[in-house]
């Protein structure tokens, strides 16, 4: 009887439901594929830089269950007051708070567990695209890879199902300690709102100071760190709360004070129905703007990581291609990248002392690139033998055991005295690295075979090749990109859902006052329209403070991108687009709830 129940309240309120599911689902998807590209051994031992990408896909593993657990909290506090008449009518019927305990319990395992079933599924398809595209994006080849992993999918149900059980104890316990008559008239008591000019303005003034020091705090975030990020996180979300809680309610009176707009069509009644419950919103309008600006932040960062792997690495790097003992190299295939810069230099070396020919910096000068400033400074033999830290610059394009040695510039004619092999360093620069990208990537693959030395050390021993340090800027930035891409639509999702699911809480109640109004003559276009703008107003109140906390938040990248606005545009127009179908699925839903059937 149990069961039967719970499927029937799930089936009477199963567009509710779907709300929730949807979201939940679209969590659980990305949390799989985060666990199984963090997780995947083939994956993993495919290349040492790409562990960096999976730390990152661990990191958003951490931000999503984070963000995922206030989400279940506030949505099914807003399903429970959607449900609570129903509990109460059982109740009044002879039911027992233990068994609408149990269906309560049922009803909200039941989606939590079947979202995150089919959201699992969703996750192995994601898991096999993002594996693809990370593998072309990586330049790497992965042996034996498979989207269906046991242990992200173990993760995934133990996460989701612990949660769930422990949401569904908190809906249970919050609907069985009220008493029959709350649950039944809870919804349809009156709010006594009181407006204090004083008290508004002070809120007002203080949610203006409280964004001002998150803001100033996100932009100076490599004075400050850890301590910036926590002090702007709380005056942030404290600024926005003050801010809905405050001027939301005082430009509401200025304009029903206005008959020019008041009294235009519907507008009174729009702007009554805002103002009665804009302080029942404030909370959640704060928590769907702090969502909206994390939401369109991972987007937009995400995306504008695409472009830093080339430029980081170009500032980094001095020369395109660093060849070891150059001697060993076919010189038709350094001719074929067509160098603008092809120095060469010759190597002497003993047990302790590393020993070059000073001629040939003053004929062929090392040039040195300054990462701050990005000038590039040619530095003859007579400079490295005035300054030794200028020396020191010579040691960075050798291998690991010439690192260790003394460096010497000798005459030419010391040099050709010393009875000991000679090699060659060769420093290589194209016109055009990521055009030559493939013959370059060659070349230093026979660099590393010629020196073994340089295949140790996870790579990182190669930092002064560029296509080394490309390859480990292009495995952190694609992590940041992917996680930052679905971090944003999985924070779209909940928050939309969150927005949609307050609005609808409240649609049974309002349906009376649109009754109200049909009665009385109010034409359908009217009514439609009133909806729109109402609920218009509900989704574009923390989008626009949400694009106002990304366009200042952005600033804390500032650091980790030359320019975190390039592009702004394109992550924009994405995330408004899906916003803006959230925001015409809600009007549907909400319309078909509080307008009569014959207005449809």
């Amino acid at each position: 009887m149990i069961w039967k129940l719970s499927m029937t309240g799930i089936k009477s309120r199963l567009r509710d439901y779907m709300i929730l599911f949807s979201g939940l689902a679209v969590a659980s998807a990305i949390f799989y594929m985060f666990q199984s590209i963090a997780t995947n051994k083939a994956f993993l031992e495919s290349s040492n830089t790409v562990k960096m990408a999976a730390v990152i896909f661990q990191f958003g593993t951490v931000l999503l269950g984070i963000i995922t657990v206030v989400y279940i909290l506030y949505a099914n506090s807003f399903l429970m007051t959607l449900r609570q008449k129903t509990y109460a009518m059982l109740m009044m019927l002879g039911a027992k708070t233990k068994k609408i305990a149990q269906i309560i319990f049922l009803e909200t395992f039941i989606i939590g567990i079947a979202a995150t079933f089919i959201g699992t599924l969703v996750g192995i398809g994601l898991t096999s695209l993002v594996n693809s595209l990370l593998v072309n994006q990586l330049d790497i080849t992965v042996q034996h890879f498979s989207p269906f992993n046991v242990s992200a999918m173990i993760w995934t149900f133990v996460f989701f199902g612990i949660l769930f059980i422990v949401t569904a104890f908190i809906n249970a316990g919050s609907i069985v300690k009220k008493p029959i008559l709350q649950l039944l008239k809870e919804q349809t008591m009156p709010k006594t709102l009181k407006i204090r000019p004083i008290l508004l303005f002070l809120e007002t003034v203080i949610g203006i100071i409280s964004l001002g020091i998150g803001y100033y705090m996100l932009a100076h975030i490599n004075k400050y760190q850890l301590f910036g990020i926590a002090i702007a996180l709380v005056t942030i979300v404290l600024g926005s709360y003050l801010l809905f809680h405050a001027i939301a309610i005082f430009v509401l009176s200025i304009l029903k004070s206005i008959d020019a707009i008041s009294m235009k069509k519907l507008n009174n009644f729009t702007l009554s129905q805002l103002t009665f419950r804009i302080r029942d919103y404030t909370q959640i309008l704060t928590m769907v703007a702090i969502l909206f600006a994390m939401a369109m932040g991972a987007i937009t960062v995400g995306l504008g990581f695409r472009s830093q792997t080339l430029d980081s690495t170009n500032k980094a790097a001095t020369y395109d291609l660093v060849l070891n003992n150059a001697q060993k190299i076919d010189k038709t295939q350094i001719n074929q990248l067509n160098p603008t810069v092809n120095d060469s230099y010759s190597q002497k070396e003993d047990d302790k002392t590393l020993y070059y020919n000073e001629e040939q910096f003053n004929e062929r000068p090392l040039q040195n690139k300054d990462y701050q400033t990005q000038k590039v400074i040619s530095y003859t033999g007579q400079d490295m033998l005035n300054d030794p830290n200028i020396l020191e610059n010579l040691r960075w394009y050798g291998t690991p055991e010439q690192q260790a040695k003394d460096i010497k510039l000798v005459s030419a004619e010391d040099f050709n005295q010393l009875d000991l092999p000679e090699a060659s360093l060769e420093l290589v620069s194209v016109s055009n690295f990521k055009e030559s990208l493939l013959q370059i990537k060659k070349l230093v693959e026979e660099n590393t075979a010629n020196n073994p030395s340089l295949a140790t050390g996870d790579g990182f021993n190669q930092t002064a090749q560029k296509y080394v340090m490309y390859q480990i800027s292009n495995s952190l930035y694609s992590g940041f990109q992917f996680m930052g891409f679905f971090l944003g639509l999985a924070f779209l999702t909940m928050l939309a859902s969150c927005l949609m699911f307050k609005i609808l809480s409240s649609a049974n109640t309002d349906k009376a006052r649109f009754q109200m109004l049909r009665k009385i003559g109010t034409r359908p276009s009217l009514l439609k329209g009133a909806v729109r703008k109402e609920i218009g107003v509900l989704f574009l109140l923390p989008g626009i403070l949400g694009v106002i906390h990304v366009l200042f938040g952005l600033q804390m990248f500032k650091e980790l991108m030359s320019d975190p606005y390039h592009g702004i545009w394109i992550p924009f127009s994405i995330f408004i687009f899906l916003y803006a179908i959230y925001y015409v699925l809600t009007v549907v839903i909400y319309s078909s709830i509080v307008l009569p059937k014959e207005n449809n």
